[in-house]
């Protein structure tokens, strides 16, 4: 792995030395590029050269999202080492950059009062749910990796970065493309987009969709079916109107939808715990209430599972903005408006075992938000540059959690007595609702002020005012009839507690950052920053824990209401970097080195305080540091080959968690705290690393390639609490295809994907109940298949 990670970080310096031409349509590069190979980005809400924005970004456009087969965020991750992706279940999923950003490692550890640190942007429009990123990408045009706080420009929780997704505009020339793949695993795709006038050259149209199909990866043999399948579908409309003046006026509308019978995990290993041997793993499993229970199989690159409850997710998301922008002399405005919402719910089996402790785990929810921007920026460049505006935010969440036991619940999870028998957990449910409600409203201004034609001093300020408002009540029933007070409904509460209350936040702050860039030369800038964001509290939204047994002023069980909320997060970022070009975009190669120090950063953490775990809460961790550096680079070497490369180290730690949640072998039936004051933060791993090539040849029908693409990455912490039992080793993927792009707008070609068949994990969970299983979601094998493109006119936008 380490040779890896060096062959990646050398091969872009390499590059630079070898003969090169302009390469337009290389990552990082984008189909966002102009003529002259100039890589046009929006990450500080105006139109620039991304060599000309002293930040780290990273840029993948159109073309290099279709010639590496990237459709979603978590194949993105492969294409940009800094960003880390992990979706257990789509509810559950979590991205990160630089190791910051969002704590949810594992299955049913989200939290509607805890929001990412990672903005998520689709055409200038915030998705405040994580589970909206893993939807597939429809009719792309590029994407933009920001790293470090953004909360100046960008704003709602972007203390870790943020990544800006931007859709293909409607063309004023009839076009239409369109693209099928078909592989292994029963592996479907297909994409298609139409474009062109309504009326004259003032207004046009696109329509796009897209739909994946893909068999399930893992079997159940208890039931023959196959697990954890693809079906999903996209649609995006858009009109675009154009009337003179300077004034142009974008409608938007989409919506994608997943209706997968997913999301699974099969057994990975057993950890040995400080429980009584007889409420450990091999004791249960071995046991005459389980049967001498033995998983269907221990490795978990077999692929296969017994589950025994229904399993499926269906969700969706969808909305409707407008971009409305004008020229006003000296100043461009812009104003943003979108209404947005997601769908979710899902059929899980939580035991993840053949038996049946757990029948049912979900949680139906439904989420509404409403955006308004409004900005004003500098039209011409001059010594004065600038950009400032107005934003609101509003959300509203509504969840119904329900869980039920069934008749082995009482053995598994609760310690032997002759008093409790299987009836008391055996059909023992809860049903509730929570509701959770944003306003937010900001103000903002970022400035540059060249001092000089070679530097430049940037400042910027936003204050946010933000209004949170949670509603927890959750009621349980059924099970074995219990005397309120007794020692058998003390157990039942232990399992699921009844818990009503409220939360309520009401506070403002100021982010910001201060630039100093450098124009060394035509071909090389260097900057320094320093960057200041801050993310508002958070309500706990899963349930409180509760007090132990002996808290003065307090009986056993009680909800320990100062946890009701949390703390704001502070980030501060020092950065330096330097970005190297060459004239027409010939090559490219972006250093950057950083600092970072996270003050009450926002996490998930487990209750230890019950007999067993089976919740998390949110909680503040005192100190995280990250330090780090990466580059970005690509290059034409010679008249056929193209290569990109990125490249990252990251040392993330608990600088300050000293009354941590502790590792799955460390935990007994006592309530106990672990010092992880020094250890790594879960999910980051310290060498991460991209590279990819592809040569061409001219032949008679158009132009051979050949291409291939690799990322590999070391060790994470696959949990929060740095468990040796839940890390995730480190692998190496590598894509390939091979085509023929015709002159005459239409391409051939074979693909593989995870080519050397490499096993990995690409997740894992603590089974509930802490009886040491660790279950996990095993890569998806190897996939070969065959991919046809065609494209037919379509200019761009005026």
């Amino acid at each position: 792995m380490r040779r890896t990670v060096l062959f990646v970080t050398a091969a872009a310096p390499l590059a630079l030395a070898c003969p090169l031409t302009a390469r337009a349509d290389e990552a990082p590069a984008a189909s966002g590029a102009t003529a002259d190979g100039t890589i046009v980005v929006t990450a500080r809400r105006r139109a620039e050269d991304a060599q000309a924005v002293p930040a780290a970004l990273s840029v993948v456009g159109a073309d290099a999202l279709a010639k590496t087969y990237t459709v979603n965020t978590g194949q993105l991750s492969q294409l940009v080492p800094t960003l880390n992706y992990a979706s257990p279940n789509p509810r559950n999923t979590a991205y990160t950059i630089r190791g910051l950003g969002s704590s949810v490692v594992a299955i049913s550890q989200a939290n509607d009062g805890l929001e990412p640190g990672v903005g998520f942007y689709v055409d200038q429009v915030y998705h405040a749910r994580p589970a909206t990123t893993a939807f597939d990408f429809a009719d792309i045009e590029q994407v933009e990796v920001l790293r470090g706080p953004q909360g100046t420009l960008f704003g709602k929780n972007t203390t870790a970065g943020a990544i800006h997704i931007t859709t293909r505009q409607p063309s004023f020339s009839f076009g239409t493309e369109g693209e099928l793949s078909y592989g292994q695993q029963g592996f479907v795709q297909a994409k298609a987009a139409l474009t062109g006038p309504l009326a004259g050259e003032s207004l046009a149209f696109r329509l796009s969709g897209a739909l994946t199909r893909r068999d399930g990866v893992i079997r159940n043999v208890r039931t023959g079916q196959w697990l954890n399948d693809v079906h999903s579908d996209a649609l995006r409309g858009e009109l675009l109107f154009q009337p003179a003046g300077g004034v142009s006026l974008r409608l938007i509308a989409d919506w994608s939808n997943f209706a997968n019978t997913c999301c699974t995990q099969v057994y990975v290993r057993v950890a040995p715990t400080l429980k009584p041997l007889a409420q450990q793993y091999a004791a249960l499993a071995a046991g005459a209430q389980a049967g001498g229970y033995t998983p269907p199989n221990l490795n978990p690159y077999d692929r296969k599972t017994d589950i025994d409850a229904a399993l499926g997710v269906k969700t969706s998301e969808g909305g409707v903005s407008t971009i409305a922008e004008a020229k006003l002399g000296a100043a461009n405005l812009t104003w943003v408006s979108a209404w947005r919402f997601w769908n979710w719910d899902a059929a899980n089996d939580r035991d993840y075992t053949g038996l049946p402790i757990q029948l049912t785990q979900h949680i139906p929810s439904r989420q509404d938000q409403l955006s308004q921007e409004l900005r004003i920026a500098s039209a011409n460049p001059g010594r004065f540059d600038y950009v400032a505006g107005l934003y609101y935010f509003y959300q509203k969440i509504t969840g119904h959690p329900i869980s039920i036991y069934g008749p082995l619940a009482t053995w598994w999870l609760l310690p032997a007595s002759a008093s409790r028998t299987a009836s008391l957990l055996n059909g023992y449910q809860s049903s509730g609702t929570t509701t959770f409600s944003t306003y937010s409203y900001a103000m903002f201004g970022e400035a540059s002020l060249h001092l000089t034609p070679r530097l430049t001093l940037t400042g910027g300020i936003r204050y946010t005012y933000e209004v949170k408002d949670g509603a927890y009540n959750l009621q349980t029933f059924g099970g074995q009839a219990t005397v309120a007070g007794s020692a058998l409904f003390n157990d039942q509460q232990s399992i699921l507690r009844a818990q009503s209350y409220t939360g309520h936040i009401a506070d403002g702050s100021a982010s910001g950052r201060a630039n100093l860039a450098w124009q060394i030369s035509d071909k090389a800038m260097a900057y320094a920053s320093l960057a200041r964001g801050q993310k508002s509290g958070g309500i706990n939204m899963s349930g409180l824990p509760v007090y132990p047994a002996g808290v003065a002023g307090h009986a056993s069980g009680d909800p320990i209401l100062s946890t009701v909320t949390v703390r704001p997060e502070q980030n501060t970022t020092w950065e330096a970097g330097i970005k190297l070009s060459q004239p027409g975009g010939g090559a490219t190669f972006n250093l950057s080195v950083y600092s970072t120090r996270v003050r009450d950063f926002q996490a998930n953490v487990v209750d230890n305080a019950a007999v067993i775990a089976l919740r998390s809460y949110l909680a503040n961790i005192p100190l995280v540091t990250v330090k780090g550096a990466e580059f970005d680079a690509a290059a034409r070497i010679g008249p056929h080959f193209t290569l990109r490369a990125a490249g990252s180290y990251a040392d993330g730690r608990y600088a300050s968690y000293p009354a941590a949640p502790c590792p799955i072998e460390a935990t007994g039936s006592a309530t106990v705290a672990c010092d992880l004051t020094g250890k790594g933060l879960p999910g980051l791993p310290k060498w991460s690393g991209s590279v990819g090539g592809e040569y061409t040849l001219a032949v008679p029908l158009g132009e051979a390639y050949l291409r291939a693409d690799m990322f590999a990455r070391t060790a994470i912490y696959g949990d929060a609490t740095d468990s040796a039992y839940t890390v995730i080793p480190g692998y190496a993927l590598v894509n390939v295809s091979l085509g023929l792009r015709a002159s005459k707008g239409w391409e051939l070609a074979l693909f593989a994907r995870n080519l050397f068949n490499r096993n990995y994990l690409q997740n894992v969970t603590v089974q509930a109940g802490n009886s040491g299983l660790i279950v996990g979601t095993p890569s998806d094998p190897r996939m070969m298949g065959v991919t046809l493109r065609a494209k037919i006119g379509g200019g761009q936008a005026r």
